[in-house]
Parts: structure tokens; C-alpha cells; sequence
């Protein structure tokens, strides 16, 4: 019960002090630092970026794999945003988004381990959208103010987001002891998210149907 409780409060705690204090403040990015420490804060800030790439980490220790499996998330997030600055998103990224927690929630909500080579394609696809999203921050600002801007945000993006997946990872193992994927406090962490990104799918849905019906949300 412990465990439970403390889980529950690790995944409230962490994005309330993240939302309290922005890197910088709500001010321009205008150098090489300001891309770093916008990099940094915007997945911590971003709840379904944070949830996502935090149960990463979880479903990559049963892989075996723990410290490569997020670098294929990393790899893909950083050409997604890279694209995504140069002018070429990807549609509806919002509710893959949304799907990607639904998906990865539910995958270790179930308790079974992801193979290395399933868990690679799972992480970087959804990380090509992911990316996508935290592009759209950066698209209009990069080609005007330059490409060590740019450089210094992927930066941010991809040293912030594998710590947050290996430290999760690392809680789950070596603290709370799940040493297997049908451990309780990892299926919770699964059910946790899956909540999150079902809120947000639902959330999509109403939006589209709305749209569709001609009606504002």
C-alpha cells in the first residue's frame, strides 16, 4: 500500500512543481541557453509528454534493455521536432498523442513485457509525434533568430526526456522493487497513464465531433 501511495504521489507531485517556476518565465528564446532550458522544460511542463516518456521507462526494463530502449523514443522525438521546424508536421498530433498513453498505458497495465524489437518501433513512433508537438514551439522562433537556438532546444528535449525515463525506470526497479512486468506498482503506473491518455482521447473526440456538428467546444 505504501508503494501505491507513494507512486500516486511521485506522478502529482513531480508536474506540480514543474508547472510552478517555467525555465524562462514566459520570455523569448534569443540564445544557444534559452534553447537548452526551453528544451528542458517544456516535457516536464507538457503532463502528457511527462506521463508518456516516464512509463517509457518503465515498459524498457523488460526489455532488457533499460538504458537503450529510450533512445529510440529520443531519436525519433528529436527528428520530429527537427521536421516540425523546418515546416513539415505531422496531422493530428494531439490525439496520436492522446493514443500513445492509451496504448503504452495499457501495454504495461497488462503486465506482459514488450519484446526489444516491438518496444523500438512502439517508442519511435509515437516519438515522431511527440516531437512533432514540441516543434510547434520552436517553428516560428528558429528561422529568425537562428540555428543554435534550435540546436540548443533538441538538446534540451533529449538530455531532459531519457533521464526522465531511465529515473523512472529506476524508481520502479530499485525502489519499489518490480523487478518483473506483472509487478503490481508497474501495472499501476500502466493504469495511471492509461487513464490520462483515454481523458485525452475522449477529450479529441468531442472536439472532432463538435467540429464536425459545427458547434464550438
Amino acid at each position: 500500500m505504501k508503494n501505491i501511495l507513494g507512486l500516486a504521489g511521485l506522478i502529482s507531485a513531480v508536474p506540480t512543481l514543474a508547472l510552478a517556476h517555467h525555465p524562462l518565465g514566459g520570455m523569448q528564446m534569443e540564445t544557444f541557453a534559452h534553447g537548452i532550458l526551453s528544451g528542458i522544460g517544456h516535457p516536464v511542463l507538457g503532463l502528457d509528454h511527462l506521463f508518456f516518456v516516464a512509463l517509457l521507462g518503465v515498459a524498457s526494463l523488460y526489455t532488457g534493455r533499460a538504458l537503450l530502449s529510450p533512445l529510440a523514443y529520443i531519436a525519433a522525438m528529436l527528428a520530429g521536432c527537427l521536421m516540425m521546424s523546418l515546416g513539415v508536421g505531422l496531422p493530428a498530433k494531439e490525439v496520436v498523442i492522446g493514443l500513445s498513453l492509451l496504448a503504452l498505458g495499457f501495454v504495461v497495465l497488462s503486465g506482459r513485457a514488450l519484446t526489444l524489437p516491438l518496444a523500438l518501433a512502439i517508442f519511435a513512433g509515437f516519438g515522431l509525434f511527440h516531437g512533432s508537438a514540441f516543434g510547434d514551439s520552436i517553428a516560428a522562433q528558429e528561422a529568425g533568430l537562428g540555428g543554435y537556438i534550435l540546436i540548443g532546444y533538441l538538446l534540451g528535449l533529449g538530455v531532459v526526456q531519457y533521464v526522465i525515463s531511465v529515473g523512472a525506470g529506476w524508481v520502479v526497479l530499485r525502489v519499489w522493487k518490480a523487478s518483473k512486468a506483472a509487478a503490481v506498482q508497474a501495472r499501476l503506473a500502466g493504469a495511471v497513464v492509461a487513464g490520462v491518455g483515454l481523458f485525452l482521447t475522449m477529450e479529441n473526440a468531442e472536439v472532432f465531433v463538435f467540429q464536425m456538428m459545427g458547434w464550438s467546444s
